[in-house]
């Protein structure tokens, strides 16, 4: 018996010295979104840039997942399917009631100062003015928001109007909903409505980019600024990835340079040219307005 013992023993040391090292769990990817305000071509190309921009700064797997409407971005914020997103005003309050201890971290320098714009087919009559009770001008034609949920292409702009005194039951038949800033150009510059309301970034962007007919559509007018766009992240990555993770996701987004030729790509993209630090007592005002006309309860 002995004679054999040694030499089993000997084969199973030299199996267990020889097994291949077990492979590591593969690392839960950080899945980043935004509300679809545009055309999904330039924010899967936008998103696709930055997630590979994070990748090497977190040293994670970064994914971008899209989503098919603004509700659909607040919900898989909630649920957890999206870590981070980059949310409008009015989505980023709703999004972190919802989650608990959310944490709006960055936003963009122009975010500070945001503002929208009237926009009317020029074959509607309707002339330029410079305050706000000029919006009364607009009593009895027809009217186009982009989104429900869009703080610039609907709730700021709705707010201004009932500033003005203007209800939407003064306004031709029913508002309308684009669904998207660029939709919205698009159904005014071909007459579909008189008039829209839209993120004045994205009318500046189109116009700077000649993909708007300055022949039939015009600015009327360009609202009083506020905070808008910014970065929520979701808490559950601090127990994922470790109590410093959102920091560092934080001052990624902050480091993000122009003299860097990809970096810059990136934050033309956005349309800004760096990132700023924010917290969630800057959208009070948002929140205020989001519950006067039922957007949050």
């Amino acid at each position: 018996m002995k004679r054999f013992l040694l030499p089993s023993l000997l084969g199973l040391l030299l199996v267990a010295c020889s097994a291949p090292e077990s492979t590591p769990p593969k690392q839960q990817p950080f899945v980043a979104g935004a509300i679809p305000d545009q055309d999904p071509e330039k924010l899967q190309r936008l998103y696709s840039k930055l997630a590979t921009y994070l990748e090497a700064e977190l040293e994670i797997p970064v994914t971008y997942k899209p989503v098919n409407n603004y509700a659909a971005a607040v919900t898989a914020f909630r649920v957890g399917d999206l870590d981070m997103v980059w949310f409008g005003g009015l989505t980023g309050v709703q999004a972190r009631l919802q989650v608990p201890k959310a944490q709006a971290i960055a936003q963009r320098e122009i975010d500070a100062k945001f503002t929208s714009v009237f926009i009317a087919n020029k074959a509607s009559g309707i002339e330029p003015f410079e305050a706000v009770e000029g919006l009364k001008a607009l009593k009895g034609r027809t009217l186009t928001f982009g989104s429900e949920s869009s703080t610039s292409g609907r709730l700021m702009p709705q707010y201004f109007m009932q500033e003005a005194d203007l209800t939407l039951k003064d306004l031709k038949g029913n508002v309308g909903f684009s669904g998207s800033h660029d939709t919205t150009i698009k159904v005014v510059e071909a007459g579909t409505y008189e008039v829209g309301a839209l993120n004045s970034q994205v009318w500046k962007d189109r116009v700077a980019e000649g993909k708007v007919d300055l022949d039939k559509v015009q600015v009327i007018w360009e609202t009083p600024s506020y905070f808008d766009y910014h970065w929520v992240i979701n808490p559950q990555v601090s127990e994922r990835y470790g109590p410093e993770f959102i920091p560092k996701v934080q001052e990624a987004l902050l480091k993000l340079d122009p003299a860097v030729q990809e970096q810059a790509e990136i934050l033309d993209l956005f349309g800004g040219s760096s990132f700023i630090k924010t917290d969630n007592s800057n959208y009070a005002q948002i929140e205020a307005i989001g519950r006067q006309i039922g957007k949050i309860k």
